[in-house]
């Protein structure tokens, strides 16, 4: 008969998946060789004094495996309630739960814990101590260390829902990223004029009269500037040859190009 888990062994689990799960990471499994030493604990606890059994279990955990590395958590919890189930003998039910969620909970998983949390807390901590607020430091600790709650509550939940988190979890998921996903885009949203508080300080003038070009900008919609500037960062980021680093310079070169728009156009004006 398995031996049944014991909580210090789940907890080995949770403090591996939080440190290891990327260890080992390559092109051919990713995650395979993280996600197996991640679950080593619990397969000792089964099949200690089983050599074949253990084989057998660890050639199964070895395959395939990706998602977001918050969302495993739930996928790890699950498969140790399979195998303290059903046993190696059933190892494409297992397998079948490891590639059928890892898919569905990445993309659950990027919107909420990469996309979303990482915009609204950094942005806000940025924010916040551009303005020369202290509390903006501790923002991303505390928020860090809820993830980390959220990650040991899903290892224990899916232990707990085992065989029952497939058809019953992932539907509630989709409710809470749905409107993740909405909280997300209105706060990034919000935050965009907030930020970036360009304006353009070009006037065009004309015997006496006088027009600038930021409040025509405005009365067509306020914060167009800021926001065609993330648009543009949006758009380069999804080119091939783009990253992160040389948006950065991109950036630098288009502010130094905006911060000397008006000397250029009285340059250009004056040569007419």
């Amino acid at each position: 008969m398995t031996e049944k888990l014991t909580k210090k062994d789940i907890n080995k689990v949770f403090v591996r998946n939080l440190f290891g799960l990327q260890w080992g990471w390559n092109y051919e499994k990713m995650q395979g060789l993280g996600y197996c030493y991640v679950i080593m604990p619990a397969l000792k606890r089964f099949y200690k004094n089983d050599p074949e059994k253990m084989k057998k279990a660890l050639q199964t955990h070895l395959g395939f495996f990706n998602t977001t590395p918050a969302m495993s958590n739930l996928i790890v919890g699950a498969n140790m309630a399979l195998e303290e189930e059903i046993g190696p003998e059933d190892d494409t039910a297992i397998t079948g739960l490891k590639t059928g969620l890892m898919g569905p909970f990445a993309g659950v998983g990027d919107t909420v814990f990469i996309a979303i949390y990482r915009a609204i807390v950094f942005s806000i901590a940025a924010y916040m101590a551009q303005g020369g607020q202290s509390l903006g430091l501790l923002i991303p600790l505390i928020a860090g260390s809820a993830v980390i709650w959220v990650r040991y509550k899903f290892t224990h939940l899916g232990y707990i829902q085992g065989k029952r988190l497939v058809t019953e979890f992932a539907d509630k998921m989709k409710v809470f990223t749905d409107a993740a996903a909405i909280l997300g885009l209105t706060v990034v949203g919000g935050l965009i004029p907030a930020v970036i508080n360009y304006k353009l300080d070009i006037t065009y003038k004309m015997g006496e009269v006088t027009l600038s070009v930021q409040e025509m900008l405005d009365k067509i919609l306020p914060a167009l500037v800021p926001l065609s500037i993330v648009g543009l960062s949006y758009w380069l980021l999804g080119k091939k040859k783009m990253n992160s680093t040389r948006l950065i310079f991109v950036l630098i070169l288009l502010g130094m190009f905006l911060g000397n728009l008006q000397d250029l156009f009285g340059w250009i004006g004056g040569l007419f």
